[in-house]
Order: structure tokens, then C-alpha cells, then sequence
């Protein structure tokens, strides 16, 4: 071997020949069965491609890969493997020229074959298995990083080697019986194709450049989708933690993009396949954080929005095809459910990884989606279109819930933008209870910037506000601006869901947080001002009963009035206030206990049914609180004054469950600048066929102009220059006469009765001078 060795060295340009003798002598060996030779022969092949690094080794290698092709396709497990070691020791040698020629296809095809080996043996098994992996290996290495090598990562090789891959990650290594020490397992368990599999996948993953991701993936969900592993999803999300942690972190959203379009082609699968890919989604957007959603922010969204939309077709009509009545498929309702919230929680999961202005952006994007009637949303009518219309409304809004728990935004005039807060308070009109109750909560958690929401989770007359541990920081200039702008639009949709009947415990519950945390988080001096009154006028509400509310709904808001006006007074730190308000739940405890939040808000609430007739010592009085905290320097002008909300027609039209129920719309324009708002114009009827003379008319009156300018232009184009002349005429001497009546009234003013114009002051004065005769400065004078 040493001779040879030195021969092949000093010799470079033989080393065909030796090669192309050795591979003779082995296939003629293999095919006798003499298995020492062929081990000889392999073993001074190996030698000599080690020790030999010239140019003319790429002729020596075709010899000595026909050998391992040779020994690869022997029956022989055991020339199996040798082979493999071989080409995986040909895999680790740099060579130093590229080959333009040199096919790997065959190895590509055996060693994948070898993956998926099935032998009896179960030990003979596992040693095909990782050779065929160590030989992928290989070839990988061998290729992946020489453009003029076969390019492995083409789709037909990229649909054998990572299936192979897969397939023995998938593989649970059974338990073996007998295992002689700890150590011994230790090193079988090392050992394990299933290890080798996913070390070997983690290293095609982390060489995958950009271009060549998208060919990796793809066998990944054909994979997953032919062996049924979505649904599980253990697997499946095991497999994704393995590319998301291998591949180059600013590749991570191609990962996602793949993902998401492969969840638009299972849109008709069943609901628990679709669940498996969004979980699958949201770990891989953990995973990846930042980079998870790349370029296209919305379009990731819009995929997921589109999703939870068909699944709420599907649990409502029945069938995967919406057009078509008969379904080959039986579409459980709770699936389609856990579907739903797998998608809501992997939005959440994509929002906590932007930063906030897109947080920002993708709340407004959700927001516009809801079907609202006061907007251009497409509204279906019917009962069946009501059902999806409302469930679409509460998904998205769940979905916006979830983005908005991971929402942290110290300025809250770029957290709430107008357009987006104008179409979440107009959903909280709706007639549905949970609508309400979800932008309660959404409001809530974009107020709650210091987590001091779970501390007004129970409503109570606690005695001592210290015991909260409330984090209350000063009420920055931004947040001065945003409850300027919007404070009054905030309080009128309050005050109008406080005044619903289908109001439960969770509402109030959501309605006190509301007014402790904007109390906390965006007051000042008029805003708690504002907020006092705001509790009064609900108070109101329960005392006078226009609206025929239930004795629950009653005491509940007297309840509430009781906790928060409790609360504030303790916040405001006025000692008279205090008392006060002291005093009223003092009495009320005594005379009227179900008026405060211990009786009302339990599991059964102790009642009364004699609101009507309690005494006035038992409410809180605006006169008294308007005198204690005025003597402490709030304005009590603005105290005494009754919170009245002023009604538009957005709060009217979000009644409404759909537009299509209207004929015609009632316009009322009511009077701005009147103090008395009961004082409005007559109602204006606006009908189809109102619309209808409007647009006629107006084509009319254009036509008839259009046809009176083309005849004076026509006039002044054919007639004759005499004609036209004493036109002209005509108008002059007719300008003249007005001219001259003109003059006649300025020059001779008529005379008084008395014969002088007498003056303010009842002095005699001249007649006036002619306008002829007026001086008039140079500047005037033309």
C-alpha cells in the first residue's frame, strides 16, 4: 500500500489507471462473492484519494464513485455501509479543481432508499437507516456549497432527502429490554437515527440562502399533509421548531409566508388539520419574533382574518363548498370553534412581535373589517346573514382584544386614532351584550398602561384605598389632548351602555374598571369633574327609570355609583367629599344594602322592588358634592351643572342591526347653536324617490343651460351685425334708465315728514350735498 501510495504521488497522471484497475478488480470480486478483496479494494481506494490532492484526482474520483455506486446497490447490508463510509470519508476531502460533470442523482436516490429502509433485523435496520442519513450527509456537504456541482437543492432532490430526513425524526425508538450498563444506553441513544436525522436536517436548514428556502419547505408540508400529522401537531410542531431555530433568522418570514399559503390551500380540510397549521403558525411566530412577518405586515392579517371568516361560513352553513347545499364532509361545529380561537391566539402571537406603530396599524386594519351598520361594511340582511354578520363581529373583536392585551403605548392619541376609536364605540351601541362587553375590554387594556386592571376585577366599597397598591403616575400633556378631544365622546358611550337592559355582571364590572382607569391613568381636575357628574347622571338613570329598566339593572347602578364615587373620593384626598359619600353608604347600608356592590354583584343578589319610594338620604346629592369640592378649588360651576349627552346619528344608526331593515332614513338636524335641545327643525323624509326627482332635476336645469348658451352663441355667430346692434342697444338704454333712477334717489332724497332728518339725538339735520358736488380723495376718483 505504501509503494502504491508513492507510486500514485510521484505519478500523479496514473492515477486513472490505477483507479479504473481497482474498480475492475472490485465489481469482478462483488459479483463473486469475495468480500475480503472487495474490503482490500475499497480500503486502498480510500488510501489513495486521501493521500492524493492533484488535479488529476477528478478522473481517479469517477472510478471510485462507480465503486461505491457498485457496493450501494449490492443487497449486502453490510457492503451497504461500507460504501456509504466511504463516500462520506470522499465527502469530507476539499478538492481543490471543481468537476463540470459529475452526477449525484444516483447517490441522492439510494442513500434516500436506505432512509427508509424496512429490514427485518431490527439492528441491521437502524445501521441502513444511518448510513443512508450519514450519506445524504454527505452529499449535502459534498455540493451545497459549489455552484458548479449538481445543484442539490433542486426540487426532485429536495423531495427525497428531506421526506427521508423526516420520516426518521418521526420514528420512536422502541424501549430495549436489555441495556447491560447506563453508559451503554447512553451511547445507543446518541447513536439513534433519530438524532442523526435531525442534526442532519439543522445542517441543510442552516446552509439554505434565500432563493432555496422555499424548496426546502415545501416537501416539509407535503410531508406533514401525506402522513396525516397536523392534526396531533406535536410533530408537526416539532419539525417547525427545528427549521425556525436552524435557518438564517432574516429568512424567517419566508417560513411564515409558506405556512400561511398552505393554510389557503387546506381552507376546505377539516377544521382540525387547519387548527394544526395555525398553532403550528403561532409557535413559528414566537420563534422567530421580530422577522416572523417580513415585508407583507397586512397580507399575513388579511390570510388569517380570511381564514376565520370561512370557518364561520362553514359552522353556519354546514359545507366546506358555500354554493352548494350538499356537503361530502360533516362539519363539526366545535371544531370550527377551536379553529377559531387557534387563529385568534396566533394573531396575538403575530402581534406581540411587531413594534407598536404596526401593532397600531394592524388594529385599525382588524377594526375596518367588522361589519358595523354605521359604516361601508357590507351588511347581509335576512336571520342567517344576521348570525354571521354577529359572529363576525365578536371573532374580529376577540382578535383585536388579544392584540390589544400586548399592546403598551404611552401616548394615547396615537394608540387610539379618530377613525379607528369612532368605529369601536359605535360597536359598543350594538344590541348584542358580548359585543359590548368585548370593546369594554378592548378599551380597557389600551387605558391600562400600569396593570392596574385586575385590582377593579370585583366591584366594592373598599375602605381604605391604600390596600390596592394602585401605580398612579401624572396625567401627561398627550393624554390632556386625548381627553380633550374625545373625553365627551368616551362619556356618552359610557352613560348610553349603562342605560341597556341586557346589561350582567361582567358589564358593570367592565364599566367600573373603565372609570377607575381612566380616573387613574388620563384625569385631571375637569376630567374627574366630568366623571362625578357622569356617575350622578347614571344614578339619575336607576332613580327616574325612564327607560323601564329590570330591579337588577337598577340597584346594579346604584351599586356602581356607590363603588366609584367611594373610590374617587379617596383619590381626590378632600376630607369633606370623603365624608359625604361616607355618610350616604353608611345609610345605605342601615336602610337600602341592596344599593351597594356586596349585595348586588354575588351569585344571588338581594333585591328590592321598592326602588321608588326610598328616601332622599340613601343618594348621592350633585348639589352637595358640587359645594365640598368647590370649597377644595374644583369648579363648581361645571359640578352643578347636570350631565346631559348629546345623541348623534352614529349612536342611532349602530342600533340598528342592519341597514337593509330601514326603507328611508329620518334626517333630523338639529339646531347647534340652541341651548334648548328639544328645539329642532322639522324632520326632513329622504325617500328613494326624493333621491330619485333630486338627480332628474338637476340634469334638467344643466340641459336647459347648455342649450341657452349654445343659442347665444349661435346668435352672435349668424346674425346680422344690425340685428345684434340694436340688441345691444335695447339693454343699454334700458341700463341707462335704472342708471339714472339710481342718481335720482341719491341726489333728492325723499323729504321727512317733519321737513329735516332729525339725528340720533333729535337734532335738526341738512339736507345732503349731491353726490356731484362731493369731495371725494384722489384714490377713489377714476
Amino acid at each position: 500500500m505504501e509503494k502504491l501510495t508513492f507510486y500514485a504521488l510521484s505519478a500523479p497522471e496514473k492515477l486513472d489507471r490505477i483507479g479504473a484497475y481497482l474498480s475492475e478488480r472490485l465489481i469482478r470480486d462483488v459479483s463473486r462473492h469475495r468480500y475480503g478483496y472487495v474490503c482490500i479494494a475499497m480500503e486502498a481506494l480510500d488510501q489513495l484519494l486521501m493521500a492524493c490532492h492533484c488535479q488529476s484526482i477528478n478522473l481517479f474520483v469517477e472510478s471510485f464513485l462507480k465503486m461505491v455506486a457498485k457496493l450501494l446497490e449490492s443487497e449486502k447490508p453490510n457492503l451497504q455501509i461500507l460504501g456509504t463510509n466511504s463516500f462520506v470519508k470522499f465527502a469530507n476531502i476539499e478538492e481543490d479543481t471543481p468537476s463540470y460533470h459529475r452526477s449525484y442523482d444516483f447517490f441522492v436516490s439510494r442513500f434516500s432508499e436506505m432512509c427508509h429502509s424496512s429490514h427485518d433485523d431490527l439492528d441491521i435496520r437502524t445501521k441502513i437507516r444511518m448510513s443512508g442519513i450519514k450519506g445524504l450527509q454527505g452529499v449535502v456537504r459534498k455540493t451545497v456549497n459549489d455552484e458548479l456541482q449538481a445543484n442539490i437543492w433542486d426540487p426532485q432532490h429536495m423531495d427525497k432527502i428531506v421526506p427521508s430526513l423526516l420520516f426518521n425524526l418521526q420514528q420512536v425508538e422502541e424501549a430495549e429490554s436489555r441495556s447491560p450498563s447506563p453508559l451503554q444506553a447512553a451511547e445507543k441513544e446518541k447513536e439513534s437515527p433519530t438524532e442523526l436525522a435531525e442534526r442532519c436536517l439543522r445542517e441543510l436548514l442552516g446552509r439554505a440562502a434565500y432563493g432555496n428556502i422555499k424548496n426546502a419547505i415545501k416537501p416539509v408540508l407535503i410531508h406533514l399533509d401525506n402522513h396525516s400529522l397536523w392534526e396531533p401537531k406535536i410533530f408537526a410542531t416539532c419539525c417547525f421548531r427545528i427549521i425556525m431555530y436552524s435557518i438564517q433568522p432574516q429568512h424567517s418570514h419566508l417560513v411564515i409566508q409558506q405556512l400561511l399559503g398552505h393554510l389557503d390551500a387546506n381552507s376546505k380540510s377539516a377544521a382540525t388539520v387547519r387548527a394544526g397549521i395555525v398553532e403550528v403558525l403561532s409557535e413559528a411566530a414566537v420563534i422567530a419574533a421580530s422577522g416572523s412577518v417580513g415585508p407583507t405586515v397586512l397580507e399575513v392579517f388579511n390570510t388569517l382574518l380570511r381564514q376565520l371568516r370561512l370557518s364561520i361560513d362553514y359552522a353556519l352553513t354546514g359545507s366546506y363548498d358555500c354554493t352548494a347545499g350538499v356537503s361530502t364532509k360533516i362539519i363539526k361545529e366545535h371544531e370550527e370553534r377551536m379553529f377559531q380561537e387557534a387563529v385568534i391566539k396566533t394573531i396575538g402571537s403575530f402581534a406581540s412581535t411587531l413594534p407598536t406603530y404596526q401593532q397600531s396599524e394592524v388594529m385599525v386594519f382588524i377594526m375596518n373589517k367588522v361589519p358595523l351598520p354605521s359604516s361601508q361594511q357590507s351588511i347581509e340582511a335576512g336571520k342567517a346573514g344576521e348570525n354571521r354578520n354577529r359572529l363576525t363581529q365578536i371573532m374580529l373583536l376577540k382578535s383585536l382584544l388579544q392584540v390589544s392585551v400586548g399592546f403598551q403605548c404611552s401616548n394615547m392619541l396615537t394608540a387610539l386614532p379618530s377613525a379607528f376609536l369612532d368605529r369601536l364605540l359605535s360597536a359598543a351601541l350594538m344590541e348584542d351584550p358580548e359585543i359590548r362587553l368585548f370593546v369594554l375590554e378592548i378599551l380597557i387594556s389600551f387605558i391600562d398602561r400600569h396593570g392596574n386592571r385586575q385590582k377593579f376585577s370585583t366591584i366594592s366599597t373598599i375602605g381604605d384605598i391604600s390596600v390596592l397598591k394602585l401605580k398612579v403616575d401624572k396625567c401627561s400633556r398627550q393624554d390632556t389632548v386625548f381627553m380633550k378631544k374625545h373625553g365627551q365622546q368616551l362619556y356618552r358611550h359610557i352613560y348610553l351602555i349603562c342605560k341597556e337592559e341586557s346589561n350582567v355582571q361582567a358589564h358593570y364590572e367592565a364599566l367600573y374598571s373603565m372609570l377607575m382607569l381612566i380616573s387613574i391613568e388620563l384625569a385631571n381636575e375637569e376630567v374627574v369633574v366630568d366623571l362625578i357628574r357622569l356617575v350622578l347622571a347614571v344614578q339619575e338613570i336607576a332613580q327616574i327609570n325612564e327607560d323601564n329598566l329590570t330591579a337588577y339593572n337598577r340597584c346594579a347602578l346604584f351599586a356602581l355609583g356607590a363603588a366609584y364615587l367611594n373610590l374617587i373620593s379617596q383619590l381626590t384626598t378632600v376630607p369633606t367629599f370623603c365624608q359625604h359619600i361616607h355618610e350616604v353608604i353608611q345609610m345605605r347600608q342601615k336602610e337600602a344594602p341592596y344599593l351597594l356592590p356586596e349585595d348586588v354583584f354575588v351569585e344571588r343578589p338581594r333585591l328590592s322592588k321598592s326602588l321608588d319610594r326610598l328616601g332622599p338620604e340613601v343618594f348621592f346629592w350633585q348639589s352637595k358634592i358640587s359645594e365640598v369640592l368647590g370649597g377644595s378649588g374644583y369648579n363648581s360651576d361645571r359640578l352643578s351643572t347636570p350631565y346631559v349627552p348629546q345623541l348623534t346619528d352614529e349612536d342611532r344608526l349602530s342600533k340598528r342591526k342592519s341597514i337593509g331593515e330601514t326603507i328611508s332614513l329620518q334626517v333630523e338636524v338639529e339646531s347647534r347653536n340652541s341651548p334648548e335641545r328639544e328645539q329642532r327643525a322639522p324632520a326632513e323624509e329622504i325617500t328613494y324617490e326624493t333621491l330619485k326627482k333630486a338627480i332628474v332635476d338637476s340634469v334638467a336645469v344643466e340641459e336647459q343651460e347648455r342649450e341657452r348658451r349654445r343659442q347665444v352663441v349661435e346668435k352672435f355667430q349668424k346674425a346680422p351685425f344690425e340685428e345684434i346692434a340694436a340688441h345691444c342697444g335695447a339693454r343699454a338704454t334700458l341700463l341707462q334708465s335704472k342708471l339714472n333712477q339710481i342718481f335720482e334717489i341719491t341726489i333728492r332724497p325723499p323729504p321727512s315728514p317733519s321737513g329735516t332728518i332729525t339725528a340720533a339725538y333729535g337734532q335738526p339735520q341738512n339736507h345732503s350735498i349731491p353726490v356731484y358736488e362731493m369731495k371725494f380723495p384722489d384714490l377713489c376718483v377714476y
